[in-house]
């Protein structure tokens, strides 16, 4: 490798699946204390933030599915 390479991580190569994964494991523990709305809220705005279009059907069942699985704080 040279000084002019750059070094990757991973993080581009992840799929679409892959990413909203990570995005819902770096959220799981704030989302399940939040409402359900708030929750949406704040998935809906990383997912914006990462470039992923996801629909609200989608966002809803994945918020939904964080609240009620476990927290990776228990």
């Amino acid at each position: 490798m040279t000084q002019d390479e750059p070094i990757m991580d991973g993080s581009m190569e992840a799929g679409r699946g892959e990413k909203i994964a990570g995005i819902v494991e770096q959220l799981r523990a704030d989302m399940q204390l939040l409402p359900l709305e708030d929750s949406e809220r704040a998935l809906r705005q990383r997912l914006d933030d990462a470039g992923i279009v996801v629909s609200d059907a989608e966002i809803s069942r994945i918020a939904a599915d964080v609240q009620s699985g476990p927290s990776a704080v228990d």
